[in-house]
């Protein structure tokens, strides 16, 4: 067994703060002196930076990522009896919110290589749908799904694309626009974990449409425009400016942050390969060395890594993790439960078995710590003890 040399925890906030604790303490004291708390100017300067960042006319904060994509499923009209095109192997809150509306999610399964929606699944599943208004694709882990694919199937439908882009500020899809921009929204997630955290929850929904920016201005705030009057049932779902001011301070650090986990996935793939893994383009099989890494996108796509997940078999899955939290290196499983099996969609009928390549991928996959401040020897460390496990079981 590796003996324990260092520590290295999933995520360590308390590193990246350290970096930036005056800048963050000084935005915050700001708004505390201005005793401006929700909304106001703070908010509405990250919106334009956040829209100047990700390219697109309008960024409207809200008050989480699952409220964006809430929001994002009201501006369009997505109610009772409606359905709506998601994928099974995300965080609850993508289907969350469509079910919270009385609408119904139909579930896609994934393309095994990417963990994200697989666009034949979802023409397949759209074939079986009467009333379809919606599909939600997710950018999973930080890396752009199949978008030409998913919007031409959008265009055909004359439906409309709704990106949860909750993991994935800053990546780019194959040809190199920031995802967030191609669909009618993109929702996103300042949630402390992300890439681009908060110190709290957080969201903001992009458009490059100005009726829709406006529907979403309103729907936040009640719905009501002006104050006291309501022509819309809205919800109360607005970016407080304290967050605002901390995700102003750490928005121009976001692009080292993505260099960093990027350099610390190639340090990791570059180690496992050396072991004798490949890439999760290639399905799992007996022989050789029992690990798959995610695939790197080529340019100008790009993988931002808000996680770094690696694949083994279902039947080492857990007992490596166990090993590795013998061995102080913090891991999670997104997700353990697909959607489509969750206890609160048992009325819509799914079963196991629906969705192969989601259930398959719910049993084998392993994040890893990828956060911009490991140390090349924790990196090192981590991969060290994942290789002498699997090379123990093979």
């Amino acid at each position: 067994m590796t003996v324990a040399t260092t520590s290295v925890p999933l995520l360590d906030l308390k590193a990246q703060h350290a970096t930036m604790r005056s800048e963050i303490a000084d935005a915050i004291a700001e708004v505390v002196e201005s005793q401006w708390f929700i909304m106001g100017p703070n908010v509405s300067a990250l919106e334009e930076e956040v829209a100047e960042y990700v390219g697109v006319k309008h960024a409207i904060g809200c008050g989480s990522g699952s409220d964006a994509l809430l929001l994002a499923l009201m501006a369009v009209g997505v109610g009772h009896g409606d359905e709506v095109l998601c994928p099974s192997y995300t965080f609850f809150a993508t289907a969350g919110a469509i079910y919270r509306l009385g609408a119904k999610p139909v579930f896609v399964d994934l393309d095994p290589t990417t963990y994200n929606i697989c666009t034949k699944s979802t023409r397949e599943k759209a074939a079986t749908c009467t009333n379809l208004k919606a599909i939600i694709p997710v950018h999973l882990y930080g890396q752009s799904c199949d978008l030409d694919g998913i919007i031409a199937l959008a265009d055909d439908l004359q439906i409309p694309v709704i990106e949860d882009a909750a993991q994935a500020i800053g990546t780019k899809d194959t040809k190199g626009n920031m995802v967030g921009t191609r669909g009618l929204m993109g929702c996103f997630s300042f949630f402390p974990s992300k890439n681009l955290g908060g110190y709290g929850d957080g969201g903001i929904i992009t458009t490059n449409d100005d009726a829709t920016a406006e529907m979403l201005r309103v729907l936040r705030v009640h719905g009501s425009k002006p104050k006291y009057y309501h022509k819309f049932a809205g919800v109360n779902s607005r970016l407080d400016a304290i967050q605002a001011a901390v995700l102003r301070v750490k928005l121009p650090y976001l692009e080292s942050w993505h260099e960093g986990r990027a350099k610390n996935a190639a340090l990791y793939t570059e180690l496992f390969h050396g072991a004798g893994a490949i890439t999760s383009d290639n399905a799992l099989s007996t022989d050789g060395f029992q690990l798959r890494t995610p695939l790197a996108p080529d340019a100008p796509a790009r993988h931002i890594y808000n996680q770094y997940c690696i694949r083994v078999p279902a039947t080492l899955r857990d007992e490596l993790r166990d090993h590795l939290k013998s061995n102080d290196i913090g891991t999670e499983v997104y997700y353990p439960v697909p959607l489509h099996m969750q206890d609160c969609f048992a009325e819509l009928g799914c079963k196991e078995g629906d969705l192969p390549n989601t259930e398959s991928a719910a049993l084998e996959t392993l994040a890893l710590p990828i956060y911009p401040e490991l140390s090349e020897e924790q990196v090192r460390y981590v991969a060290t003890t994942v290789i002498d496990f699997v090379n123990s079981r093979s």
